[in-house]
């Protein structure tokens, strides 16, 4: 018995390093110093909800990692979900108090409009997308829907270093002066994703400012490189939904620093 929870507890334990979904491989990356944490919820449904399931009446569901030591990583993921979707004008004090504002937001909406059939749902979450010794990558997200042809929704990042206790940005893994011609092989590898040829128009398609390429402040700082996410509305229109973008290291070695945080994939990846 005590060799099979032993195998059982490796299992776990490798499991909860992985980067990325199940599905999809990464490179390998350094699995130590990492940082314990354990899954918080809040789950909280309407007054008039009755037997219906969540998934038919006004729900509010929360989920997010809280870490073990870590007060300042804590209080980042905690004012990403208060601020993600800003209910009011100004973000609620603790994510209980963004609930309880959320279903008398309802309330006094079926007050107002008894016979409407019409519910609301906030659907809001943090979740560890990889650990290792130099990052612990976290998504935040969710959908907010109060009212409207269709609902919000978002996906953001958190790149977080737990040695310096700080986010990592592309500046503090790129080299000064980078901008240019990060733009530059984004575009290339953007019109490849989109199967547009070098000198194929951006205005009717996409929605980038003045029709020219940009990259936004959103993305991922993972084995395979950094991936960029835009969000629905961002760049095309609400149905094509969001749209992901990763600048593998291989294409942008030349850019980084060789002593930041995320030096260490680009030794790992093969070929570079």
């Amino acid at each position: 018995m005590k060799v099979t929870s032993l195998l059982l507890l490796a299992v776990l334990g490798l499991s909860a390093c992985k980067w990325g979904d199940p599905g999809k491989k990464e490179p390998d990356a350094i699995f130590k110093d990492t940082l314990a944490y354990t899954y918080q919820a809040i789950h909280e449904r309407a007054a008039d909800c009755g037997s219906k399931p969540d998934s038919a009446c006004t729900v509010v569901s929360i989920k997010y990692p809280l870490f073990k030591g870590k007060a300042v990583l804590n209080d980042t993921i905690k004012h990403k979900l208060l601020t993600l979707f800003m209910l009011s004008e100004k973000p609620d004090t603790s994510l209980n108090t963004m609930a309880t504002n959320f279903l008398k937001s309802y309330a006094d909406f079926k007050k107002d409009n008894p016979k409407s059939a019409m519910y609301y749902i906030l659907d809001s979450y943090v979740k560890v997308i990889g650990q290792d010794s130099a990052l612990v990558a976290l998504e935040y997200g969710g959908y907010n829907f109060q009212g409207g042809a269709h609902g919000a929704s978002f996906t953001g990042f958190i790149n977080w270093d737990g040695k310096t206790n700080k986010n990592v940005t592309v500046d503090d893994i790129l080299v000064d002066g980078y901008h240019t011609e990060l733009t530059k092989i984004a575009e290339q590898i953007f019109r490849k994703n989109e199967k547009l040829t070098d000198t194929s128009s951006l205005a009717r398609d996409y929605f980038f400012k003045d029709n020219k390429f940009a990259l936004n402040e959103n993305y991922s700082i993972t084995p395979a490189g950094i991936k960029f996410v835009y969000n629905q509305y961002e760049i095309k229109p609400y149905a094509a939904g969001k749209t992901e973008l990763l600048l593998p290291y291989s294409q942008i070695k030349k850019l980084m620093r060789p002593q930041s945080v995320a030096a260490q994939y680009i030794h790992k990846n093969a070929g570079i």
